[in-house]
C-alpha cells in the first residue's frame, strides 16, 4: 500500500520561506505525476502545484512565481519550495500522485497526514 509522508511545515513570518518534502512509498513513483494540495480550515482542498514525470511543472495563480515544485525520483520524494509566504498561504499541505482525468488532475492515493504551514506575524 502506498504511503505519503509530508514534512517541513512550521510557523513563519510573512515574507519568509519554507521547504516542504513528501516521500511516497511504492515502486511507481518514477512514472507518477505528483501534486501539492493545500486545505485551509473548512475550505476545499486546492491543488497548487503539479509536476509530471518529465519534470514539467505548473502552478495555481495564487502561488505562481513564489512556489517551486521539484522531484527526486531516486528518493521517491517531491519538494515544494515556498518563498515570499503570505498569511493566505496558511493551510495544511498535502501531496498526492495525480492522474489526468475528466479534463483535470485527480488524486490517486490515500491522503497522508499533511504538514501545517502557518504564516503570521
Amino acid at each position: 500500500q502506498v504511503q505519503l509522508v509530508e514534512s517541513g511545515g512550521g510557523l513563519v513570518q510573512p515574507g519568509g520561506s519554507l521547504r516542504l518534502s513528501c516521500a511516497r512509498s511504492g515502486s511507481t513513483f518514477g512514472i507518477s505525476s505528483m501534486g501539492w494540495y493545500r486545505q485551509a480550515s473548512a475550505d476545499l482542498r486546492e491543488l497548487v502545484a503539479t509536476i509530471t514525470t518529465d519534470g514539467t511543472t505548473n502552478y495555481s495563480d495564487s502561488v505562481k512565481g513564489r512556489f517551486t515544485m521539484s522531484r527526486d525520483n531516486a528518493r521517491r520524494t517531491v519538494y515544494l519550495q515556498m518563498n515570499t509566504l503570505k498569511p493566505e498561504d496558511t493551510a495544511v499541505y498535502y501531496c498526492n500522485s495525480i492522474d489526468w482525468k475528466y479534463g483535470r488532475w485527480v488524486p490517486t492515493d490515500s491522503w497522508g497526514q499533511g504538514t501545517q504551514v502557518t504564516v503570521t506575524s
